[in-house]
């Protein structure tokens, strides 16, 4: 099933929700953005969304008019169905320069040549259409070479793994109105996945600059109204990552575990 975020004459944003069954794996969001007829997937999964996918996004785009697939990271959740997307369009896939040479291994060889834009650690603005969408920096958060991508007509940035809920298909398709209180594995999500306050307070004080009207992540709800400002400010001041870890994280194991 297919959300349209926001929609006017020329410019489109679609969510798909509900491609991954619950009881299979962890829930992932999809994304579309057209604009004058040409178009970009982020975060498009792995296999198990690709077939749904591609045929839905048809009533938006053709696949010939695909002009880029963006990955926030190389994880298989994001960009799995690589191979998939290198044969049925002739879209470039867009990715961090530090993945830019892994991503291949989800491809028969060859299939990445001459179509792979590296992205430099401080982002920038690819145009499409008549418009263009920005890359963010969000290293660390979590992985070393990460991106969200902001769209200035709809504003609504495209967070990736940060603002993430653990929800189901279906919820994960009605947008959060606030934070109070957090929805399921928000909390602890971010205390593990993200890498330390130091990280969450550089991008915090980043995005502050946005005229932000949603933050849509790739896992759960998106964010709208109160909720928006509430995440600014409880990651702010989060303990994460690195910042609680100590000895006893690092022990050497003695207990066997079941096959």
């Amino acid at each position: 099933m297919s959300i349209e975020l926001y929609k006017d004459a020329n410019h489109a944003c679609v969510l798909f929700t509900d491609l991954v069954p619950d009881e299979e794996a962890v829930q992932a969001n999809q994304f579309l953005i057209v604009d004058h007829g040409e178009g970009v997937i982020l975060d498009p999964g792995g296999n198990m969304t690709y077939n749904e996918l591609s045929l839905t996004m048809r009533k938006y785009i053709a696949p010939s008019k695909l002009d880029y697939i963006l990955a926030s990271h190389a994880d298989p959740d994001i960009i799995a169905s690589l191979d998939r997307w290198m044969t049925s369009t002739q879209a470039k896939l867009v990715i961090s320069s530090l993945w830019a040479r892994f991503a291949p291994h989800f491809c028969k060889l060859g299939k990445t040549d001459n179509r792979v834009i590296a992205v430099p650690d401080a982002g920038g603005r690819l145009r499409y259409g008549q418009t263009s969408l920005w890359l963010l920096p969000a290293h660390f958060m979590h992985s070393e070479g990460n991106f969200q991508f902001y769209d200035p007509v709809s504003k609504i940035l495209f967070s990736g793994d940060l603002g993430v809920s653990l929800l189901s298909g279906e919820k994960a398709g009605h947008a959060l109105t606030s934070l109070d209180p957090f929805p399921p594995g928000m909390e602890a999500f971010h205390r593990r996945y993200m890498v330390s306050n130091k990280i969450l307070k550089l991008w915090v004080r980043m995005v502050r600059q946005l005229d932000i009207a949603m933050i849509a992540p790739q896992h759960g709800a998106p964010l709208v109204g109160a909720a928006i400002g509430q995440l600014l400010d409880w990651l702010d001041g989060l303990s994460c990552g690195i910042d609680l870890m100590g000895p006893g994280q690092y022990q050497i194991p003695s207990g066997d575990l079941s096959v």
